[in-house]
């Protein structure tokens, strides 16, 4: 198990990586496996396209919404690549937290010139 701040530092490190050999301008899919890659690269637990069931009064319902990427069980990265951010993606994350018990998750926008800019981190 990685203490919270060096686990996100890995992450946010394998990011910045991806990001500064290729640039934005890319599809999500790319950023996707790419990231997916280096944090696994990393040593660290990390699974694609998680799905996320949905619990409603006692039952389980398969509604097809899945994680980019879920790392050592307890962050979620919900990957972009836009011109910008809107607040539906915001929601779309802290869906994904609720549903997922994890209580990190970060939002990367890819299609940034710095991606300093692009990163929004979100704690339930």
């Amino acid at each position: 198990m990685f203490e919270e701040q060096k686990l996100t530092g890995e992450i946010l490190r394998c990011a910045y990586d991806v990001h500064s050999a290729l640039g934005p301008g890319l599809l999500e899919r790319v950023y996707e496996e790419c990231l997916f890659y280096e944090i696994a690269e990393s040593g660290l637990r990390v699974t694609r396209q998680e799905e996320m069931p949905i619990e409603y009064k006692g039952i389980e319902i398969e509604a097809g919404y899945r994680v980019d990427l879920l790392v050592e069980n307890k962050v979620i990265l919900e990957l972009k690549a836009v011109a910008e951010l809107h607040p539906l993606h915001i929601a779309q994350l802290f869906t994904y937290l609720k549903l997922s018990r994890c209580k990190i998750g970060y939002l990367i926008n890819f299609n940034v010139k710095s991606l300093r800019d692009g990163i929004k981190r979100y704690s339930i």
